[in-house]
């Protein structure tokens, strides 16, 4: 930094905040650290008594806190999602619509592991709506070298750091198994379940069928709605390792390619996830997704009604998170489950 007249500090950045102070009506940062000094200012900082100002010296190549997040801000800003001005050298991001929030994780871990410069976003693979936050970009000092924000576009590559997409399925069947309720021994509140949480992704339950035991009938059901415009078919209920739980190999031998059959999540260890040769995806779902508040099905469900194909590595890196706390109440998804 270096010491100049006043007069002279037109275009340079102040090193430190400056107080003004008018008795009886302010006292306060008239000028932030990082503010860049214009012709109106002059008279404002000599009536404050600065004769002289500790500014930055800004050669060819530097660039300010404000013009470094302005690229940054570039380097992430994707369809559907607005940005806010440029505030003490922070710009942040948010949702201007619905959808799956996604980051391209390792460009982001690239771009943060340049000296000085950082992005900060929330969690990828989960739903998003108009007006959440999305993440926050800026330069840890008040000036930065140009060479580093070049470094970090060239780490970002030619597209967004994040994007949200829309929801595509709009139609599921539900395929309900079990005698007990088939026979009308004990009431579904397996579905209810279901359709309120499709429901938030605009996925509406078109086809339910009810059937009894036996792979023979579930495998019966299957076809009937794969028959059916649905775009994604769930079966609940007999997905344990019980014998007469047939639910996962009445999907497997309906012809669905298996992606996993059990996931390192808690509550959800007994998800099935498979896929027919058009794309349909199966799921087959464990009890627990009827009386717990968040599982296995609240962390893919995101991904599932946005199209994005899954496989078994998606489930596998959930390890780490996935253990639900059981807080009472449930603040999910504001938590550590799935995180």
């Amino acid at each position: 930094m270096k010491l100049i007249p006043v007069q002279e500090a037109v275009g340079q950045v102040l090193c430190h905040d400056m107080t003004q102070i008018i008795p009886g009506e302010f006292k306060g940062a008239r000028f932030r650290k990082g503010h860049v000094v214009t012709e109106e200012d002059i008279p404002v900082l000599l009536s404050m008594g600065k004769e002289n100002l500790y500014v930055w010296e800004m050669k060819p190549g530097i660039l300010h806190e404000n013009e470094a997040a302005e690229r940054l801000c570039a380097l992430c800003l994707g369809d559907g999602m607005a940005r806010s001005e440029v505030k003490e050298g922070k710009i942040e991001i948010t949702a201007e619509r619905e959808g799956l929030f996604r980051v391209r994780s390792e460009q982001l871990v690239a771009v943060n592991s340049i000296d000085e410069i950082m992005i900060a976003t929330r969690r990828g693979n989960t739903a998003v709506h108009p007006g959440d936050k999305l993440c926050g970009t800026r330069v840890i000092p008040l000036v930065i070298g140009e060479e580093k924000l070049t470094a970090a576009e060239e780490a970002a590559g030619t597209e967004p750091l994040l994007e949200i997409l829309p929801y595509k399925l709009k139609k599921a069947a539900v395929i309900t198994t079990g005698s007990e309720v088939y026979h009308g021994r004990i009431e579904d509140k397996f579905t209810p379940v279901l359709v309120k949480k499709l429901a938030a992704f605009g996925i509406e339950v078109t086809e339910h069928i009810t059937v009894d035991d036996g792979m023979d009938h579930i495998c019966d059901a299957i076809e009937a709605v794969r028959a059916k415009d649905v775009d994604l078919i769930l079966c609940t209920g007999g997905m344990s390792v019980d014998p007469d739980d047939n639910t996962p190999g009445a999907i497997k031998a309906s012809g669905a390619r298996i992606v996993t059959y059990g996931a390192p999540v808690l509550p959800g260890a007994m998800i099935l996830l498979g896929y027919y040769e058009d794309g349909t995806p199966v799921l087959g779902l464990p009890g627990c997704v009827m009386y717990a508040a968040a599982t296995i099905f609240d962390l893919v469900l995101p991904r599932i009604a946005a199209g994005v194909p899954l496989e078994k590595r998606d489930f596998v890196v959930l390890g780490e998170g996935g253990l639900c706390l059981g807080c009472k109440p449930c603040h999910y998804p504001n938590c550590p489950f799935g995180r």
